[in-house]
């Protein structure tokens, strides 16, 4: 299975680095496989192969540094990387790639591409739900309550990894393939928007970290599917389109 990985691993660094070779032949109103996702959750292999477990010894240096991290974000957060958290978190589509595209760059004009985030939305659902529950790391408000999370909270165990940093990452590397003109500047905002689950003091580092890393396996498995590649060609015309990038 390592090897597999790699090989798909290798494939995946290809499509992100050089998108031409990604351009035609998976959230849509219609996708193929397992619960609305692209890939069936048992095709994930969502494993201690693609994810080493969090710290698991609470007096671990690397838990330590996770907390002194988090305790120094708080510190230093300002009330507008506060709100813009804030506003992460209620966001949790392609759109919020509109900073580095442009107004023009929303749901209500681009239906095609509206439903294709809506369907990589549901893969990432796919893969976080699974991952959370094998891993059930507290969140770190749960462990230190010295900490004072500005966002949304929860009493389950569910810090590891990142789900917003799963979704996010998801949609960077899908809108990487339709607007590759940008790829630095949409993979700068995806580190962005991971990061504001630290500011929000919701998350450790090291779920953040986790939660690309599963991201960038999950894509590489989401771009063998002929449906999402079906959406993805859709989207990619018509936002290009609007973009007068044709």
């Amino acid at each position: 299975m390592r090897t597999r990985r790699l090989i798909a691993r290798a494939s995946l660094l290809l499509i992100v680095c050089v998108p031409a070779l990604a351009q035609d032949p998976r959230p849509g109103p219609a996708p193929s496989a397992g619960g609305g996702s692209f890939v069936a959750p048992s095709q994930l292999h969502l494993d201690y192969v693609l994810l080493p477990p969090p710290p698991a010894d609470k007096n671990s240096e690397a838990e330590k540094a996770d907390l002194a991290e988090l305790h120094r974000i708080e510190q230093a957060r300002t009330p507008a990387q506060v709100a813009a958290a804030q506003a992460d978190e209620k966001e949790l589509d392609i759109f919020i790639y509109r900073s580095v595209l442009g107004d023009k760059f929303s749901a209500a004009k681009l239906p095609l591409t509206a439903a294709l985030s809506e369907a990589v939305h549901r893969q990432a659902s796919a893969a976080i739900g699974p991952l959370k529950d094998e891993y059930r790391r507290p969140r770190p408000y749960q462990f230190d309550s010295t900490l004072h999370p500005v966002c949304g909270t929860t009493t389950m165990p569910t810090s590891y990894p990142s789900g917003h940093a799963i979704i996010g990452y998801l949609e960077a590397l899908t809108l990487v393939q339709i607007v590759p003109e940008k790829q630095k500047e949409i993979l700068e905002r995806a580190d962005d928007y991971a990061h504001n689950r630290e500011v929000c003091g919701v998350h450790y580092p090291t779920d953040v970290a986790a939660g690309k890393e599963a991201a960038y396996a999950v894509f590489g498995e989401m771009t063998t599917s002929a449906e999402f590649q079906k959406e993805l060609a859709a989207a990619r015309a018509e936002t290009r389109k609007l973009l007068g990038l044709n």
